[in-house]
């Protein structure tokens, strides 16, 4: 059985799983849309509807906006491909996600990127800084994670999920931005914010004058106002929004 169209891999997965494949190559060509892409060297992962620990990721070595719905390849927590599909993945790539999704039953989509902004913060000793309302939505459910080298090595995986706990944003440092959503829509929201607050804060860092915290009884606040503002985030206010803006300017994610 060879599935290389998407009349064939749509016929052999359930709607759910379609539905979130769809999600998740949107998701891929949304960061590439907005420049938060590193060539082919990141990844995005979402959890495949269903009882089994089964995975969705990239091919290796195609682009975030050439990914289609189709193209994805379905894996085990092992990284193993369990469907048969003409495309490859980097199975070290999932060393992250692999551990994460093992261990957070609430996530069904882990994001990761390696944007300029998230990677000059993550290079401060400081980390995220109070100075943004777009910092103060991370920073309600924020973590940081030490750079123990490339991502290929099993054994940092329990100090990870340590450092993540249940937070849905993870500051990798010296490396880059992650985060946890219940949906990819949420996932990509989340993203936004991290990615919008760090390139807020490298921009007031240059001009030269210090910089005003907002107060900490402010930021003890946030979490009740998140809710109201965004209606639980990503899936019901911003995601149709996105996806019509990708269906006007790259569309071929949903073949």
């Amino acid at each position: 059985m060879k599935l290389e169209t998407p009349s064939s891999v749509r016929r052999h997965v359930s709607a759910a799983e379609w539905d979130a494949r769809v999600d998740l190559a949107a998701a891929y060509r949304l960061i590439a849309l907005h420049g938060w892409d590193d060539l082919v060297f990141t990844h995005v992962s979402a959890r495949v509807p269903g009882p089994e620990h089964l995975f969705l990721i990239n091919p290796y070595g195609m682009m975030f906006e050439e990914i289609t719905a189709s193209s994805l390849v379905k894996i085990d927590l092992a990284g193993r491909k369990i469907m048969d599909s003409p495309h490859e993945i980097n199975p070290a790539g999932f060393t992250i996600h692999s551990c994460i999704h093992a261990a957070r039953e609430d996530v069904s989509c882990v994001m990761h990127i390696h944007s300029l902004n998230g990677v000059a913060v993550a290079a401060q000793q400081q980390g995220l800084l109070p100075i943004s309302q777009q910092s103060l939505f991370v920073l309600s459910s924020l973590a940081y994670h030490d750079y123990e080298g490339v991502a290929l090595n099993a054994a940092e995986q329990p100090r990870l999920l340590a450092d993540l706990g249940d937070k849905s944003y993870l500051m990798l440092r010296n490396h880059g931005l992650l985060t946890a959503g219940s949906s990819a829509a949420d996932a990509f929201l989340y993203m936004y914010l991290f990615e919008s607050a760090c390139a807020i804060q490298v921009r007031a860092q240059s001009g030269g004058q210090a910089l005003i915290r907002i107060p900490e009884p402010i930021l003890g606040g946030i979490r009740a106002a998140a809710g109201q503002v965004t209606r639980g985030l990503g899936s019901q206010l911003v995601w149709p929004g996105l996806l019509r803006k990708l269906d006007r300017l790259n569309p071929g994610y949903r073949e």
